[in-house]
């Protein structure tokens, strides 16, 4: 498994994130409960132990880090879920669907408000500077993609850059947080920075292509969603430029009117298909996650350091 070498502390970290995040409101303390009930997949929290066990060792310090990213990315989950006016989250009824958006956002607020104020408790204010860079990227990036969602480009390095903040943002921080936990030097804090960042580009790119190619049983949303949703991502915008003027016309004229039909998202969906607009992103998705490999070169051979080179590879051959 990816997450051997840490394995241990992955599951003392369940017992660790729902300690922290109790609260003494009952309607809040609810939705946490809702919220933090089933174990996820936890890939930044394990993004942070790898990280620090590839350094030196994994730390109470690891700890701290790990639930400031992962209350972080929970709050950023919420807050997603309200703007898009999602009623699911992995196949579950989301918090705003349930509680209505004004919890939602409050629920939201309060578990970026714990994950800094743990932070603050116990005097890591590195990690507080590298999370708040973190949201910085995030929240400027989410703006521009919705800014291109409206007014589309077909420039592919826009996009890149909108990824680059949206996703690889946070991963990168799991990364270089969890080098700092294990007081790494400077060379090696930023090159588990720069894999984290080029993991997460891999990771997201692996996402556009699922939503043309996954299975809806493991997505845990439905097939083709983006398109549905209309939102802009990476096999969109290859095959638009492929595309002859008159053909984008089209194309455009019936993605508008898609979302009132599944046939009609079928029909577009298959025709980015053959376009090879998906092979082409999945083969961007490789070439980032060979990247990330090469930055961890530098680091000493051990078992943390292999399951940080298969995480890029899982990073693109994922299902859900």
């Amino acid at each position: 498994m990816l997450v051997e070498p840490v394995a241990p502390h992955l599951r003392a970290f369940e017992r660790y994130v729902r300690r922290i995040v109790r609260a003494p409101a009952p309607l809040l303390n609810l939705v946490l409960w809702y919220l933090f009930r089933r174990k996820g997949k936890r890939v930044r929290p394990a993004l942070v132990f790898l990280s620090a066990a590839a350094c030196r060792e994994v730390s109470d310090r690891a700890f701290v880090g790990a639930a400031l990213v992962e209350l972080l990315h929970t709050a950023t989950l919420v807050h997603d879920d309200v703007v898009d006016k999602a009623p699911e989250r992995r196949g579950r009824p989301s918090v705003n669907a349930l509680w209505g958006n004004a919890v939602a956002v409050l629920v939201g607020d309060y578990l970026l408000a714990r994950g800094l104020l743990l932070a603050v408790e116990q005097s890591e204010y590195e990690f507080l500077r590298i999370t708040a860079h973190a949201v910085r990227q995030m929240s400027a990036a989410e703006l521009r993609h919705i800014q291109l969602n409206r007014k589309l480009t077909l420039d592919e390095e826009v996009y890149l850059e909108i990824v680059r903040g949206k996703t690889a943002a946070l991963f990168a921080a799991c990364c270089e947080i969890g080098a700092v936990s294990a007081c790494a030097d400077g060379e090696l804090r930023e090159r588990l920075r720069a894999y984290g960042e080029s993991v997460g580009i891999a990771f997201q790119l692996r996402d556009d292509a699922l939503d043309y190619i996954g299975q809806q049983g493991l997505l845990g949303k439905p097939a083709w969603h983006d398109i549905a949703e209309q939102k802009v991502t990476l096999p969109l915008l290859i095959a638009l430029r492929q595309m002859s003027p008159t053909e984008r016309g089209d194309f455009l004229r019936q993605w508008k009117k898609a979302a009132k039909s599944r046939k009609g998202v079928s029909m577009l969906a298959q025709q980015i298909v053959r376009s090879g607009a998906v092979e082409y992103t999945l083969e961007r998705a490789r070439l980032y996650a060979q990247q990330a490999q090469e930055y961890l070169h530098a680091l000493p051979p051990s078992q943390a350091r292999k399951a940080l080179e298969e995480f890029a590879d899982f990073a693109v051959e994922r299902l859900w």
